[in-house]
């Protein structure tokens, strides 16, 4: 092996050490930077990030970006992040994402769009049965009907991390985006409540308590209860693998 080939070995290597590095720091949590009235909240794992802007009084969505997540140490760290969805889509045609990240003690500081601190939330409830990402699969009950998978570009996705939930409907291939909501969770004997903070469809729907209840099947979670309408509701999300 020549010289330079031995170099630039050296440099796969250290890049790749301090990028694996970043990534074992980094806690998954749900982090927030509040500017003013406007709330940044960051949800964040070993593989995939939602990020969300929203206006807290008088209630107003702004924004919301997603997607599965990288690093690269060029020279500084930066967060790459392959989009899935992209509420902007149509002003900004953004599907890739490259944001400079520094860790400062628990706090992440991301340069974009404009360098914010972000701090994570305190977490109120040990691990809950619901937590992690589910994709929508199909309406209950299940008798065997065709359901929607990983392979289907429209999704809806739900996400739970840390008492914060979001859903979130779109789709991969020509990043259309019908709507999303989120605020704070609970999940506990069977017993699911969202609380709204916010709602791209409809502001006033923010405050309100949703309550249902939850079953796992399977490995799938069935969500039955009532809609907004006081129609009965069923639904039944798969795991995201």
């Amino acid at each position: 092996m020549d010289i330079q080939s031995t170099i630039w070995n050296i440099l796969f290597c250290l890049v790749l050490v301090g990028t694996t590095a970043l990534n074992a720091q980094i806690r998954p949590a749900v982090y927030i930077s509040d500017n003013f009235n406007i709330r940044h909240e960051l949800k964040i794992d070993n593989h995939y990030m939602v990020y969300t802007e929203y206006q807290q009084s008088p209630p107003k969505f702004i924004r919301t970006i997603g997607g599965f997540t990288s690093f690269e140490a060029t020279p500084e760290m930066r967060l790459v992040v392959l989009l899935e969805f992209n509420s902007n889509y149509k002003k900004d045609s953004l599907r890739r994402l490259t944001i400079p990240i520094k860790i400062d003690g628990e706090n992440l500081v991301l340069d974009w769009p404009f360098k914010m601190t972000f701090t994570p939330l305190p977490v109120l409830k040990k691990k809950q049965d619901l937590e992690g990402a589910w994709l929508f699969a199909t309406r209950g009950p299940d008798e065997g009907q065709e359901r929607r998978g990983e392979e289907n570009p429209r999704k809806t996705l739900k996400y739970l991390q840390d008492d914060r939930f979001q859903w979130i409907a779109y789709t991969t291939d020509t990043f259309e985006f019908f709507g999303t909501g989120g605020g704070t969770f609970s999940s506990q004997d069977g017993k699911y409540v969202e609380n709204i903070d916010f709602f791209s469809k409809d502001d006033t729907r923010v405050g309100a308590t949703l309550d249902f209840n939850y079953e796992i099947k399977d490995g799938d979670w069935h969500h039955t209860g009532e809609n907004s309408k006081g129609e009965p509701l069923y639904e039944i999300w798969a795991p995201r693998k």
